[in-house]
């Protein structure tokens, strides 16, 4: 590290040891990393840059999912270079369109990881949403239909699929640092409720705590057969 950002080593010991660095060589570790500036060293940003940061994240907010052009989907997903990520229940319409279907085998076939969860079609979690929209069994339905339409990405290598059983406030579409976030709202499907569009900013913490939440779920899913 003291190499890539020409210091002292004795520098980078420091750091290490819990001393805080001038705010650009925070910024240029932090990159170097992967990771937030925040998450290095929580007490560098005050409460009001942290704040300031978060609400640069935001690209836009939709009223209901239908409003969000169809072909941001596809971009966002095409422009990923290392990272793609759906959490939902069904996310039917997302399994349905042959064009992302496309961009997620090409994207895999380029060495992007690609990881997909979807919500356990015989979990009670499924049926209590199902229950809640007044749809009953639909749900679960809507979630094996998009299996079958997954089928020809399920063998595909650098494609994941896995099956969780987590109560969703949010569906979760992710391409490296940006994200959708579809707004899960009572008794209504997902399809009415607002979608925010987040881009990673750094000192932000809004696309990191979507980001985090979706490795919470994803390591305790269950493998897709």
């Amino acid at each position: 590290m003291a190499e890539i950002l020409d210091v002292d080593p004795k520098s980078v010991e420091r750091w290490i040891s819990g001393r805080t660095p001038y705010r650009r060589h925070r910024y240029a570790v932090a990159a170097r990393l992967g990771v937030d500036e925040v998450y290095l060293w929580p007490d560098a940003l005050s409460t009001d840059q942290v704040a300031s940061a978060s609400e640069s994240e935001i690209i836009n907010i939709y009223p209901h999912r239908w409003t969000v052009p169809s072909d941001l989907w596809r971009n966002m997903f095409d422009n990923a270079e290392e990272e793609i990520g759906v959490l939902v229940y069904s996310g039917l319409f997302v399994s349905e369109d042959a064009g992302i279907l496309r961009v997620f085998r090409q994207k895999a076939d380029a060495g992007v990881r690609v990881r997909i969860l979807l919500g356990d079609p015989e979990s009670e979690v499924v049926a209590q949403r199902g229950a809640d929209e007044s749809v009953d069994d639909v749900l679960a339905g809507k979630i094996k239909n998009a299996l079958v339409l997954y089928r020809p990405l399920r063998g595909v290598e650098g494609v994941e699929f896995r099956l969780h059983r987590t109560v969703l406030y949010n569906s979760i579409y992710r391409a490296d640092d940006q994200v959708l976030v579809n707004t899960h709202i009572y008794g209504s499907p997902a399809s009415q409720a607002p979608v925010l569009h987040l881009r990673r900013v750094a000192g932000g913490g809004m696309v990191t705590t979507y980001l985090d939440s979706f490795e919470r779920v994803w390591d305790d899913a269950t493998p897709l057969e």
